[in-house]
Protein backbone atom coordinates (compact mmCIF):
# COMPACT_ATOMS: atom_id res chain seq x y z
CA UNK A 1 0.00 0.00 0.00
CA UNK A 2 0.65 3.58 -0.28
CA UNK A 3 1.04 5.07 3.17
CA UNK A 4 0.73 8.44 4.89
CA UNK A 5 1.32 7.72 8.27
CA UNK A 6 0.47 11.43 10.67
CA UNK A 7 -0.48 12.09 14.00
CA UNK A 8 -2.96 14.73 13.61
CA UNK A 9 -4.66 13.63 10.08
CA UNK A 10 -4.25 16.22 7.10
CA UNK A 11 -3.57 19.38 8.56
CA UNK A 12 -1.98 22.17 6.15
CA UNK A 13 -1.33 22.24 2.43
CA UNK A 14 1.78 19.95 2.71
CA UNK A 15 0.16 17.14 3.67
CA UNK A 16 -2.69 17.44 1.82
CA UNK A 17 -0.67 18.21 -1.39
CA UNK A 18 0.81 14.51 -0.80
CA UNK A 19 -2.13 13.27 -0.04
CA UNK A 20 -3.62 14.51 -3.66
CA UNK A 21 -0.44 12.87 -4.94
CA UNK A 22 -1.00 9.44 -3.59
CA UNK A 23 -4.24 9.32 -4.84
CA UNK A 24 -3.66 10.22 -8.11
CA UNK A 25 -7.11 12.35 -8.14
CA UNK A 26 -9.11 14.77 -6.79
CA UNK A 27 -10.16 13.85 -3.37
CA UNK A 28 -13.72 15.00 -4.45
CA UNK A 29 -13.23 11.96 -6.73
CA UNK A 30 -12.29 9.39 -4.01
CA UNK A 31 -14.16 6.56 -2.34
CA UNK A 32 -12.93 6.31 1.36
CA UNK A 33 -13.75 3.57 4.02
CA UNK A 34 -13.41 4.65 7.79
CA UNK A 35 -11.93 2.16 10.19
CA UNK A 36 -12.49 3.29 13.62
CA UNK A 37 -11.47 0.11 14.76
CA UNK A 38 -8.93 1.36 17.34
CA UNK A 39 -10.98 3.65 19.10
CA UNK A 40 -12.98 0.38 20.82
CA UNK A 41 -9.25 -0.46 22.18
CA UNK A 42 -8.69 2.94 24.27
CA UNK A 43 -10.30 4.01 27.34
CA UNK A 44 -10.39 7.78 26.44
CA UNK A 45 -12.84 6.65 23.03
CA UNK A 46 -16.29 5.36 22.54
CA UNK A 47 -19.17 5.56 20.97
CA UNK A 48 -19.51 9.52 20.90
CA UNK A 49 -16.36 9.48 19.20
CA UNK A 50 -16.53 6.63 16.61
CA UNK A 51 -19.62 8.15 15.50
CA UNK A 52 -17.98 11.66 15.31
CA UNK A 53 -14.99 10.03 13.37
CA UNK A 54 -17.66 8.30 10.76
CA UNK A 55 -20.01 11.05 10.53
CA UNK A 56 -17.26 13.47 9.57
CA UNK A 57 -18.04 16.12 12.67
CA UNK A 58 -15.70 18.98 12.86
CA UNK A 59 -13.36 17.60 14.87
CA UNK A 60 -11.91 15.16 12.36
CA UNK A 61 -12.45 17.41 9.24
CA UNK A 62 -8.73 16.39 9.09
CA UNK A 63 -9.16 12.92 8.12
CA UNK A 64 -12.74 12.11 7.47
CA UNK A 65 -14.13 15.34 6.89
CA UNK A 66 -11.99 16.13 3.80
CA UNK A 67 -14.48 15.66 1.61
CA UNK A 68 -14.06 12.68 -0.31
CA UNK A 69 -16.71 11.17 -2.77
CA UNK A 70 -18.12 8.92 -0.76
CA UNK A 71 -17.83 7.78 3.34
CA UNK A 72 -18.30 4.07 4.27
CA UNK A 73 -17.24 2.16 7.20
CA UNK A 74 -14.97 -0.78 8.01
CA UNK A 75 -15.59 -2.26 11.42
CA UNK A 76 -12.69 -4.91 11.38
CA UNK A 77 -14.66 -6.26 14.52
CA UNK A 78 -17.38 -7.54 12.00
CA UNK A 79 -15.43 -9.19 9.03
CA UNK A 80 -14.91 -12.35 10.83
CA UNK A 81 -18.24 -12.87 10.72
CA UNK A 82 -19.52 -11.98 7.75
CA UNK A 83 -16.93 -13.45 5.10
CA UNK A 84 -14.20 -12.73 3.19
CA UNK A 85 -16.36 -13.12 0.09
CA UNK A 86 -18.51 -9.94 1.09
CA UNK A 87 -15.74 -7.26 2.82
CA UNK A 88 -12.97 -8.14 0.51
CA UNK A 89 -14.02 -6.49 -2.76
CA UNK A 90 -15.25 -3.24 -0.45
CA UNK A 91 -11.37 -2.82 0.21
CA UNK A 92 -10.63 -3.30 -3.58
CA UNK A 93 -13.43 -1.15 -4.97
CA UNK A 94 -12.10 1.90 -1.82
CA UNK A 95 -9.82 4.19 -3.00
CA UNK A 96 -8.41 4.72 0.39
CA UNK A 97 -8.59 3.61 3.98
CA UNK A 98 -9.02 6.17 6.93
CA UNK A 99 -7.81 4.74 9.86
CA UNK A 100 -8.14 6.53 12.92
CA UNK A 101 -6.81 6.59 16.31
CA UNK A 102 -6.76 4.47 19.66
CA UNK A 103 -5.16 1.45 20.67
CA UNK A 104 -2.40 0.43 18.12
CA UNK A 105 -2.29 -2.96 19.52
CA UNK A 106 -6.22 -3.45 19.66
CA UNK A 107 -6.54 -2.56 15.89
CA UNK A 108 -3.47 -4.83 15.56
CA UNK A 109 -5.16 -7.48 16.45
CA UNK A 110 -8.00 -7.24 14.95
CA UNK A 111 -6.14 -6.55 11.54
CA UNK A 112 -4.82 -9.77 11.95
CA UNK A 113 -7.85 -11.25 13.15
CA UNK A 114 -9.94 -10.04 10.15
CA UNK A 115 -7.42 -11.24 7.67
CA UNK A 116 -6.65 -7.19 6.67
CA UNK A 117 -3.43 -7.82 7.51
CA UNK A 118 -2.86 -10.29 5.08
CA UNK A 119 -4.83 -8.61 1.88
CA UNK A 120 -2.55 -5.60 2.44
CA UNK A 121 0.16 -6.80 0.25
CA UNK A 122 -2.47 -7.24 -2.43
CA UNK A 123 -3.51 -3.37 -2.64
CA UNK A 124 -0.50 -1.81 -4.22
CA UNK A 125 -2.88 1.38 -5.50
CA UNK A 126 -4.77 1.66 -2.37
CA UNK A 127 -3.64 4.59 -0.16
CA UNK A 128 -3.80 3.95 4.17
CA UNK A 129 -4.13 7.07 5.69
CA UNK A 130 -3.45 6.78 9.25
CA UNK A 131 -3.89 8.89 12.78
CA UNK A 132 -2.00 8.14 15.88
CA UNK A 133 -2.92 4.50 16.42
CA UNK A 134 -3.78 4.14 12.53
CA UNK A 135 0.07 4.99 11.82
CA UNK A 136 1.28 2.98 14.37
CA UNK A 137 -0.52 -0.22 13.88
CA UNK A 138 2.06 -0.23 10.83
CA UNK A 139 5.55 -0.13 12.69
CA UNK A 140 7.34 -2.71 14.52
CA UNK A 141 6.74 -1.50 18.20
CA UNK A 142 4.95 1.46 19.78
CA UNK A 143 6.16 0.90 23.37
CA UNK A 144 4.86 0.05 26.32
CA UNK A 145 4.44 3.77 27.10
CA UNK A 146 1.57 3.71 24.26
CA UNK A 147 -0.35 0.61 25.06
CA UNK A 148 -3.80 0.97 26.71
CA UNK A 149 -5.32 -2.46 25.96
CA UNK A 150 -5.88 -4.46 29.18
CA UNK A 151 -5.47 -7.59 26.98
CA UNK A 152 -2.70 -6.93 24.77
CA UNK A 153 0.24 -9.25 25.10
CA UNK A 154 3.17 -6.72 23.95
CA UNK A 155 3.93 -3.78 22.60
CA UNK A 156 4.17 -5.36 19.22
CA UNK A 157 2.34 -4.12 16.20
CA UNK A 158 2.66 -5.61 12.36
CA UNK A 159 6.07 -4.21 11.20
CA UNK A 160 5.16 -3.28 7.46
CA UNK A 161 7.25 0.03 8.02
CA UNK A 162 10.86 -0.56 9.79
CA UNK A 163 10.64 2.51 11.92
CA UNK A 164 8.36 3.57 14.94
CA UNK A 165 6.04 6.89 15.64
CA UNK A 166 5.66 9.01 19.01
CA UNK A 167 2.49 10.98 17.55
CA UNK A 168 0.94 14.06 19.30
CA UNK A 169 4.79 15.75 19.42
CA UNK A 170 4.07 18.79 22.09
CA UNK A 171 0.29 18.15 22.13
CA UNK A 172 0.01 17.14 25.64
CA UNK A 173 1.77 17.35 28.86
CA UNK A 174 3.12 13.76 28.25
CA UNK A 175 4.40 13.83 25.24
CA UNK A 176 7.15 16.49 25.20
CA UNK A 177 10.63 16.30 23.39
CA UNK A 178 11.93 14.47 26.56
CA UNK A 179 9.63 11.93 26.81
CA UNK A 180 10.10 10.80 23.23
CA UNK A 181 13.92 10.48 23.66
CA UNK A 182 13.48 7.85 26.97
CA UNK A 183 10.59 6.15 24.56
CA UNK A 184 13.22 6.09 22.19
CA UNK A 185 15.59 4.98 23.96
CA UNK A 186 13.67 1.89 25.44
CA UNK A 187 11.90 1.09 21.23
CA UNK A 188 15.41 -0.50 20.17
CA UNK A 189 14.36 0.70 16.32
CA UNK A 190 14.45 4.17 14.42
CA UNK A 191 12.02 6.14 15.16
CA UNK A 192 10.45 9.28 14.74
CA UNK A 193 8.30 11.63 17.29
CA UNK A 194 6.23 13.63 15.32
CA UNK A 195 3.33 16.69 15.66
CA UNK A 196 0.10 17.19 14.53
CA UNK A 197 1.60 19.07 11.40
CA UNK A 198 3.79 16.40 10.51
CA UNK A 199 3.04 13.42 7.94
CA UNK A 200 5.67 10.23 6.99
CA UNK A 201 5.25 9.01 3.18
CA UNK A 202 6.31 5.24 2.44
CA UNK A 203 6.10 4.16 -1.15
CA UNK A 204 7.95 1.07 -2.50
CA UNK A 205 10.16 1.17 1.14
CA UNK A 206 10.95 5.06 0.30
CA UNK A 207 10.40 7.01 3.71
CA UNK A 208 10.12 10.72 3.03
CA UNK A 209 9.05 13.28 6.16
CA UNK A 210 6.43 16.00 5.22
CA UNK A 211 5.96 18.60 7.98
CA UNK A 212 5.04 22.38 8.46
CA UNK A 213 5.58 21.52 12.32
CA UNK A 214 7.88 19.69 14.53
CA UNK A 215 9.80 16.25 14.27
CA UNK A 216 12.86 14.24 15.42
CA UNK A 217 14.26 11.25 14.03
CA UNK A 218 15.81 9.06 16.64
CA UNK A 219 18.70 6.06 15.51
CA UNK A 220 19.99 5.36 11.72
Amino acid sequence: MKLLLTSGGVTNPSIHSTLVQLLGKPIAECHALCVPTAQWGHPMCGPTSVRGFVAAEPEWQHLSGLGWASLGVLELTALPTIGAERWIPWVREADVLLVDGGDATYLCHWMRESGLADLLPSLPDTVWVGVSAGSMVMTPRIGTYFVEWPSAPDDRTLGVVDFSIFPHLDAFPTNTLPDAERWAAEIGVPAYAIDEQTAIKVVDGSVEVVSEGKWTKFGS
